[in-house]
């Protein structure tokens, strides 16, 4: 181990350790547990995708891409986002590809963010919002998700707004609690920040993951908020390659010329094969288009194997995470409670507090569902015996 000699280190984050989801992904492993914490299927995607990808590698297409991203795919992604939400964009000017949808999301932030500036966030709050925010040295200001059914409250965030309120960071389907906006929330949100200087910077990354025939209200399908928003989307969700790290970021020319000035330089390409194999692969739309039905199959599945047990399941709209109380379970707080039932139990969870900046308490957890079903039923075996 190297020493450092007394070095003195000024943390800009002295009071963050390693994330929630390394944290009991970790214990999980320890344990022996069943991992229904972080958000990543336990599947393989499809051999066509792995086969265009390695057909790329083989025709030579392994050297820098250019730095907004291999034209082939922000060709297919602009003919995808016209198709879902009747919004053409420009491949070369307002489409980029990123290193993952969390690169997206602090670049964006880093692009438009400047120290004293205020950003509005919902809680509960995905965890690399904020501290993006104090990074770049602005202050993250907070609004509430109502509980449990985790609406916006619109006269709230106005009350919010300032004179240095410079963007507002929304995500829907929403991480944790697989709440929806609407089309009445975008609304809301256009009138608020009609007439400023607010950018909006919109986390969709589950976009195609909606349930029960809702549609998903993109950004995208509302003009007034696509000129003043940044839309991010992934490529890790949709086809259940997460350890790939592919996103994208789209908005309108504007906001896209002052996103590059940072990715150039912070991350300032993403690899060639990869692109060319998620390009060709998604010609058959199919397989975004039937992402809803199979990730529904596998909620419903879930559900019932929580059928029977002391868990009171709250409404999954979208995403790929069902959140349920336990208080009929434990008095434990969350933190507490989601170690006990890893190592105890042998099932692990998020708890929802960690998605909070004051740790608010609902006595609420957070299950990942993206698993085979023989993963979901052996965890279904141990929960309902609680």
């Amino acid at each position: 181990m190297i020493e450092n000699h007394g070095l003195a280190i000024d943390s800009k984050f002295p009071n963050v350790g390693v994330t929630i989801f390394t944290v009991m992904s970790k214990l999980a492993a320890d344990c022996g547990a069943i991992n229904l914490s972080q958000g990543f299927p336990d599947f393989q995607a499809e051999p066509a995708l792995f086969e265009a990808t390695f057909a790329a590698m083989q025709a030579g297409r392994n050297q820098y891409p250019p730095m907004t991203g291999m034209p082939e795919l922000r060709c297919a992604i602009a003919d995808k986002i016209e198709s879902l939400y009747g919004a053409r964009y420009d491949g070369e000017h307002e489409i980029t590809v990123t290193a993952g949808a969390t690169q997206a999301i602090f670049t964006a932030i880093a692009a438009f963010v400047r120290a004293s500036d205020e950003v509005i966030v919902f809680e509960p709050v995905y965890d690399s919002y904020v501290p993006a925010i104090e990074t770049v040295g602005g202050k993250a200001v907070f609004a509430q998700l109502e509980f449990p059914d985790y609406k916006p409250d619109w006269s709230q965030v106005r009350a919010l707004i300032t004179p240095r309120t410079r963007m507002i960071i929304i995500n829907s389907p929403h991480n944790p609690t697989g709440s929806l906006l609407d089309a009445d929330d975008l609304a809301a949100l256009a009138e608020l920040t009609r007439d400023t200087d607010i950018v909006v910077l919109s986390d969709e990354v589950y976009e195609h993951i909606v349930y029960d025939g809702a549609r998903h209200q993109s950004v995208a399908t509302h003009p007034e908020l696509a000129a003043r928003s940044l839309i991010v989307s992934s490529f890790g969700k949709t086809y259940h390659i997460t350890g790939w790290k592919i996103g994208y970021i789209y908005g309108a020319q504007a906001l896209t010329r002052e996103f590059r000035k940072v990715h150039q330089f912070n991350v300032f390409t993403v690899n060639t094969p990869c692109q060319l194999g998620i390009a060709d692969y998604m010609r058959d739309a199919s397989r975004h288009l039937g992402l809803a039905a199979f990730y529904q199959e596998k909620r419903d599945y879930f559900r019932a194997q929580l059928q029977g047990s002391r868990f009171e399941l709250l409404p999954c709209r979208g995403t790929y995470f069902q959140v349920a109380r336990y208080d009929a379970i434990s008095d434990l707080p969350e933190n507490e409670f989601a170690k006990w039932l890893t190592s105890e139990v042998g099932v692990a969870v998020i708890p929802v507090s960690a998605f909070y900046h004051d740790g608010r308490d609902d006595r609420v957890v957070r299950f990942c569902f993206a698993k085979k079903e023989s993963t979901l039923s052996a965890a279904g075996e141990k929960l309902r015996r609680l």
